[in-house]
């Protein structure tokens, strides 16, 4: 049977989420987790910020799908085969685009490193997702079900950018049947027990063209490295997209919508606070996308300091100095601020920035 178990992070603790070792009399007994009690189900864990800490004993299980224990002579290996759903808050209660997650949300690049998709969602000011919500929330209210038609289910087209999933998954007006939840649950459990997909060529030949593009995309130092994790990624999430459809062969449709979600999984990560995407940013390291540019930066201006025995430099010389170095007027912009925020550079006005001394 398959279980879907809720954790709050603010008031979990690793044995609460793992296992703890508990005395009756003159023996030791193990008492189950929320990660084994979700064994082979779902584990939704609620404020994941809030629980640092914690994050060390959920490493071994999302990588392993199991738990080691050596606690009080007991020495065991016990599975914790659950697909992990977080939720977390940005730190200040303000998500920053100038930012990766890793800063924003506080959280260790291993952990970050552990999940497939993550999704970036910023409460910004719509008119149509914001009428649809607030009759969600007044109809849960009022303990009705509300019925919107196809006006007011459907977003302008310069709203967001179309693709082929998002058209399927829209709906287009026609009337739909929901499954009653308990008929949804037994159909999961049994998507989950009795089918069990293979990839076949075509989608095999899809995923490993798309891993090796990410893989041409990301390899410089400054960027998120791609490794046979998000291999692992793309395969497992193509098997759960024919598994939804109750199918034993994952086709190159299958591939291809996991790439999509993939895709714009990416876009969230990668979209910095001027709506561009660069590819060339960590999710897991600082915000500068070009951390080695920037130490180059201050690097030539220590020099340039040292030669000419001067500290106070004007924006021109140090845009020139970036110019030299092969850095767009972006890059340099957001290096200098950068390099003020971090004290390195000092903000005398009239367009002056003095030299703070620094080793490289």
């Amino acid at each position: 049977m398959n279980y879907c178990i809720y954790v709050c992070g603010n008031t979990s603790t690793s044995s609460g989420l793992t296992v703890s070792v508990t005395r009756e009399g003159n023996e030791f007994a193990m008492e189950a987790g929320a990660l084994m009690l979700a064994d082979q189900g779902c584990c939704c864990i609620d404020e994941f910020d809030k629980m640092p800490s914690q994050h060390a004993c959920l490493l071994e299980a999302m990588e392993q799908q199991s738990i080691s224990v050596a606690k009080a002579g007991i020495v065991c290996n016990l599975p914790t085969r659950a697909s992990i759903l977080a939720a977390a808050n940005p730190a200040g209660g303000h998500y920053n685009k100038a930012k990766t997650i890793a800063e924003n949300l506080k959280i260790s690049s291993p952990m970050l490193s552990r999940f497939d998709l993550i999704f970036i969602l910023l409460d910004q000011p719509n008119e149509q997702m914001d009428l649809l919500l607030s009759k969600h929330v007044l109809g849960l209210h009022k303990a009705a079900r509300i019925k919107t038609n196809v006006e007011e289910n459907t977003f302008e087209e310069s709203d967001m950018e179309q693709d082929s999933l998002r058209e399927r998954l829209r709906n287009t007006g026609e009337i739909i049947d929901y499954l009653p939840h308990p008929l949804f649950r037994k159909y999961i459990a049994y998507a989950q027990k009795y089918v069990k997909p293979y990839l076949s060529d075509e989608a095999k030949e899809i995923i490993k063209e798309f891993y090796l593009s990410l893989r041409k995309q990301f390899k410089t130092g400054d960027c998120t490295p791609i490794t046979t994790r998000q291999l692992n990624s793309l395969i497992r999430l193509t098997q759960a997209r024919a598994k939804v459809e109750l199918r034993e062969e994952a086709t190159k449709d299958d591939a291809k919508d996991v790439i999509e979600i993939m895709k714009f999984s990416l876009d969230d990560v990668f979209t910095d606070s001027t709506g561009i995407l660069d590819k060339s940013r960590s999710q897991i390291g600082t915000g500068m996308s070009t951390k080695n540019q920037v130490v180059r930066l201050l690097t030539s201006i220590q020099r340039k300091s040292d030669a000419e025995a001067k500290s106070v430099f004007r924006t021109k010389e140090l845009k020139e100095l970036s110019e030299q170095l092969g850095m767009d007027n972006k890059k340099f912009y957001h290096a200098l601020q950068t390099l003020n925020l971090q004290g390195y550079l000092l903000y005398k006005g009239q367009n002056q920035y003095q030299l703070v001394t620094a080793g490289v």
